[in-house]
């Protein structure tokens, strides 16, 4: 037996691949919506105010775009990794990439990722805080790495369920959080709503 979500229409409002596996792994049916929303950080705005704001007005950006039925939700999410109080951008090339990991390397920081979920009842976020500590890596190490190609387009640099779950000596907080989704609170949002049930299936 597994537990399922049993829904009428969820539309995740993000490009992200591994937010669409998130929702899959625990059995969320959705529909893609695409947005484009300006996700800049001023660099004055606090860190939670920002990740909270973002995942809100990508949710509300893909309510938009969708034909509004009685029943519907819209899922929006925004993901920061944060060092010394201080957003760390996606890294858009290789050079990009070896300097945010080279910050990283042997430090310790935090993985901020907002949810909101909006319904005709109205529009609910919840915030997962995460502190993940990188051992100490090597030159080597992030030329490698880099070859993958794996760091490019991600926050930090890196990916928790990639090559690069071997550089984390230690995580404190949501492992889905840091993939971009966290599923507890997603969860959450999702049966607190009441257009989501849970049920069982057999499997």
């Amino acid at each position: 037996m597994h537990s399922t979500f049993n829904l009428f229409m969820l539309y995740l409002a993000s490009r992200s691949p591994r937010r669409q596996q998130l929702l899959k792994q625990i059995g969320v049916e959705f529909e893609l919506v695409d947005i484009n929303v300006n996700e800049d950080w001023d660099g004055i705005e606090q860190v939670q105010r920002h990740v909270e704001r973002l995942s809100l007005e990508k949710a509300r950006a893909g309510k938009a775009k969708i034909k509004l039925q009685n029943n519907f939700a819209v899922l929006g999410a925004d993901t920061a990794v944060v060092l010394d109080d201080r957003i760390l951008g996606k890294a858009l090339n290789e050079e990009e990439a070896k300097h945010l990991l080279q910050t990283l390397s042997g430090r310790m920081h935090h993985v901020y990722t907002a949810v909101t979920l909006i319904t005709n009842k109205g529009e609910k976020t919840k915030t997962s805080i995460s502190r993940v500590v990188f051992r100490p890596i090597t030159a080597n190490e992030i030329e490698s790495y880099c070859r993958t190609g794996e760091p490019i387009g991600k926050a930090g640099a890196y990916a928790i369920q990639g090559h690069a779950a071997a550089f984390i000596e230690r995580l404190d907080g949501s492992y889905s959080g840091v993939m971009g989704l966290p599923l507890y609170e997603t969860a959450d949002l999702l049966m607190r709503s009441q257009n989501f049930v849970t049920g069982s299936n057999t499997g």
